[in-house]
């Protein structure tokens, strides 16, 4: 979940088993969907990944693999099996690795009630520009077919999340749509630093106050509603704190002796 999930998206294999979840509910905490998540989520079919980032809705592993996230969907049955028979294939060669985990790999079963299958409904309300406009969306389509445990989920987790992030997830993702990767982790990191600091709210610290630490569940967001969160304000989470932020994420250079000393 979140930055573990974020984490994983660069590697060429990830493999999930019946037992995965994947879920990116940072809103619910006043943070947002970061560590790339603009950019691998706005790759996934149509609009779903708007609406993982701003639903939090968690997925299983078969949904995990259908809907890209994961290359591979492997029974845990079969996971040592799997394991055994990488640490003796002697080739680094990306085709032989893939066609070995395949041997073990299945066709993931997506239960009928999953989001997934809803995709029509979900690209139709989540290509809204606004998440006002999304909301609205959702309950005139609840209105006119009757209630659906997804859509009800979605807009209690919109409902009760950050309006502030929720509004700086949906731009963001807008962006990484049509960014690369290292645009997209400069971009988070520079939002992230926004929040972490306190410099334009202390929305995130009063989001693991009232849900991790005091456990109320009663976070006092401000702005308290979508409609009080103007364009300005979420603008100001996408401008460098300084100049020289680009700087903060480059590693310094060391040789590999100086690595090894260390460890």
């Amino acid at each position: 979940m979140g930055g573990g999930a974020g984490l994983s998206m660069p590697t060429r294999f990830r493999v999930v088993t019946e037992k995965a979840v994947f879920a990116m509910p940072e809103a619910s905490i006043g943070l947002f969907p970061d560590v790339g998540a603009s950019y691998f989520l706005s790759r996934l079919p149509g609009f779903f990944g708007e609406y993982l980032g701003l639903s939090g809705a968690r997925l299983d592993g078969a949904e995990i693999a259908a809907c890209g996230l994961a290359t591979h969907f492997v029974p845990s049955t079969k996971l040592t099996s799997l394991e055994n028979a990488l640490q003796v294939l002697n080739s680094p060669n990306v085709s032989t690795i893939s066609a070995l985990i395949e041997t073990f790999a299945e066709k993931p079963n997506v239960k009928e009630d999953s989001p997934f299958r809803r995709l029509e409904v979900i690209n139709k309300c989540f290509s809204k520009e606004t998440v006002e406009k999304i909301i609205e969306s959702l309950e005139e389509h609840e209105s006119e077919n009757g209630a659906e445990k997804w859509i009800t989920n979605a807009l209690s987790f919109m409902r009760s999340s950050c309006p502030t992030s929720l509004k700086i997830f949906l731009k963001s993702i807008k962006k990484g749509r049509v960014e690369k990767i290292d645009q997209c982790l400069y971009r988070d990191y520079i939002i992230a630093s926004h929040f972490s600091r306190g410099t334009l709210g202390n929305n995130f610290s009063e989001g693991t106050r009232a849900k991790l630490f005091d456990k109320d569940n009663k976070p006092k967001w401000e702005p308290s509603k979508l409609e009080l969160v103007d364009e300005e304000t979420v603008n100001e989470y996408f401008r460098s704190i300084n100049d020289n932020e680009w700087e903060y994420l480059r590693f310094p250079d060391r040789s590999n002796f100086e690595i090894m000393s260390k460890l």
